[in-house]
């Protein structure tokens, strides 16, 4: 029985970098090499980066990123190399016709084959059938003895799919390349999915992911290595980069697959034969337990930290006031780029705390991070005065209460201006579903880190990173003071939202799992018909300030911006009872 050693490559890409993405997979290969890896696995797209948008819409582009390919298979000597490309055809003018998300398998500096993605994903984040075309071609390697099935991404999520081809047709190895985004409780879905076709068929597969931030989305890597039992032999390391090599006893013969399927248009290559390089013993790699807090946390930190250093900051500006989510967002910051790359904005007002301008000095004082103080008093005076007259006889409402966050925001960005850093901004998912902030205000910046985080699961990381160090940076009376705006005397988040306990369910059912107020008043155990109605009508209400919201990192099933689009004129309301302010 032949003895395989594969290596996933786990590389940390960034769109549009083809010359640097290639630096990057020319590493790994060395790398790879050099542990006498006999097959290495890229990520999908891994020339170009993933997602690259529109930038496929460009004829050039697509070009370079194949000649990138051809450099490539030149540092290929003495491996098998599976690597994620955008692949064309022309017309008879010479014109590209069409292109595909496509894995090039290059043996020994040969280019021996290019499959084209059969699955095209079009949902949530992905819009693939907007630039590709798709693959309908499955293919069957003989590389160095043993048969080999390569696939990319959605192919593995669907059943029947091309790996259960390509094992039919006589396949021992599947190696499905990835680009698949981290949100919680995806990991173990992927190792169900891969498990399932490797034991489905008794075949071995690899599964490589891409790790790293791009935009909204941050990639987890977490690459799997499944047997022919359906158990996990080894998981990569989460959230960094890693090549990642497991030795495999391929089967010489016997039955491949107890499934019947019928073979449909698997294509036998026959790769070159090569010797691969000295083998090294390799350290095991384990299986570890999946912590969702801990996961979040490393993805909000990986997340930010690339959305920085890839758009070209160095340095970051936070508005710490004191309260839960402003600390967290100053932790992640610093966890990501150090605190020396951040500077905290104390803007106190008339209804600040003392409490809380104590609590803000002391976490950067934990942190590290420099505190300068901007009272925003002359600021809020004037502004009254300036509109006294344009409000008189009327009584005072949030208007005037968000005077305060509209200076603040204006503060932030005129610091970032004048020093070229990037403001993060501290609202959460509760409160951009609710549209409890301020347009021009507190959403005024450049990156949302937690965006996509429900203020509950705010308190639960908060726990977490205070839990994980020598030294807790959170103070603990952030921790335990009720939420609040600080806009008026006494305000409290409860005057006007259910408590965060109600209120967190009460969205994820109506915004992730897309349930009507009634199914929402039937399942919610605490939420009468009028709150949940009340509670949609905002969020409804309010999708003209999260369009004009800065992109923050993806952690959830469902996050406002690329996975939920929906109008901001509409009439459709999902309660039962007719919306008043029609």
């Amino acid at each position: 029985m032949p003895n395989l050693r594969v290596a996933s490559a786990q590389i940390n890409t960034t769109v549009g970098d083809i010359e640097g993405n290639c630096k990057l997979i020319a590493n790994a290969l060395d790398e790879a090499r050099g542990i006498g890896a006999e097959i290495v696995a890229f990520p999908e797209l891994a020339i170009t980066g993933y997602p690259p948008e529109d930038l496929l819409l460009s004829e050039h582009f697509v070009r370079v990123n194949r000649e990138a390919l051809e450099d490539l298979a030149e540092r290929c000597a003495d491996i098998c190399a599976v690597i994620g490309i955008v692949d064309f055809d022309e017309d008879e003018n010479g014109a590209i016709q069409h292109i595909y998300n496509a894995a090039a398998v290059v043996v020994d500096k040969e280019i021996v084959s290019i499959y084209h993605k059969n699955e095209l994903p079009n949902y949530g984040v992905f819009d693939e059938l907007r630039y590709f075309e798709p693959g309908t071609n499955c293919q069957v390697i003989d590389i160095n003895g043993v048969p080999v099935g390569v696939n990319v991404c959605e192919d593995i999520w669907v059943t029947p799919g091309p790996g259960d081809m390509q094992c039919v047709a006589g396949a021992k190895l599947i190696l499905t390349l990835n680009s698949s985004p981290y949100e919680i409780g995806k990991l173990q879905t992927r190792i169900d999915l891969v498990t399932s076709l490797a034991a489905r068929h008794g075949a071995f597969v690899v599964y490589t992911n891409q790790v790293g931030g791009q935009d909204e989305l941050v990639f987890d890597g977490s690459s799997i290595f499944a047997g022919p039992n359906g158990e996990t032999i080894s998981i990569a390391p989460r959230f960094e980069r890693a090549v990642a090599a497991v030795d495999l006893e391929i089967p010489d013969s016997g039955p491949n697959s107890t499934t019947p399927l019928q073979v449909g248009d698997v294509t036998r290559i026959s790769a070159p034969r090569f010797a691969p390089t000295q083998r090294t013993p390799l350290d095991r790699l384990d299986p570890h337990a999946i912590d969702d807090v801990s996961q979040v946390y490393a993805a909000l930190t990986l997340g930010t930290r690339d959305y920085i250093h890839k758009t070209g900051f160095g340095k970051v500006a936070i508005a710490v006031s004191g309260g839960i989510d402003s600390s967290l967002v100053a932790c992640i910051a610093a966890d990501a780029i150090g605190p020396e790359n951040i500077v905290g904005v104390a803007m106190p007002s008339r209804y600040s705390s003392e409490s809380s301008l104590i609590d803000a000095q002391d976490l950067t004082d934990r942190l590290g991070i420099p505190l300068w103080r901007v009272p925003i008093e002359p600021a809020h005076t004037a502004f009254e005065q300036m509109l006294s007259e344009t409000f008189k006889g009327l009584e005072p409402n949030t208007a005037e209460e968000n005077v305060q966050s509209r200076i603040r925001g204006n503060v932030m960005m005129t610091i970032a201006n004048k020093f070229g850093w990037l403001v993060l901004t501290t609202g959460n998912k509760s409160e951009m579903a609710t549209g409890y902030a301020t347009l021009y205000g507190d959403m005024a910046g450049g990156f949302a880190v937690i965006k996509d985080i429900p203020k509950q699961l705010a308190y639960e990381l908060a726990e977490y990173r205070n839990g994980i160090g020598v030294d807790s940076p959170i103070p603990r009376s952030v921790i335990d003071k009720p939420p609040s705006a600080e806009l008026r005397p006494d305000q409290l988040d409860v005057d006007s939202l259910p408590p965060y306990e109600q209120l967190d369910p009460l969205l994820k059912a109506y915004v992730e799992e897309r349930r009507s107020s009634e199914e929402i008043y039937s399942d919610l155990e605490q939420v009468d018909i009028a709150t949940a109605e009340r509670i949609i009508r905002m969020v409804d209400r309010n999708e003209y300030k999260r369009r004009q919201s800065p992109p923050g990192v993806k952690v959830t099933g469902l996050a406002f911006g690329r996975d939920r689009r929906m109008p901001i004129a509409s009439r459709w309301r999902h309660s039962v009872r007719p919306d008043p302010a029609l």
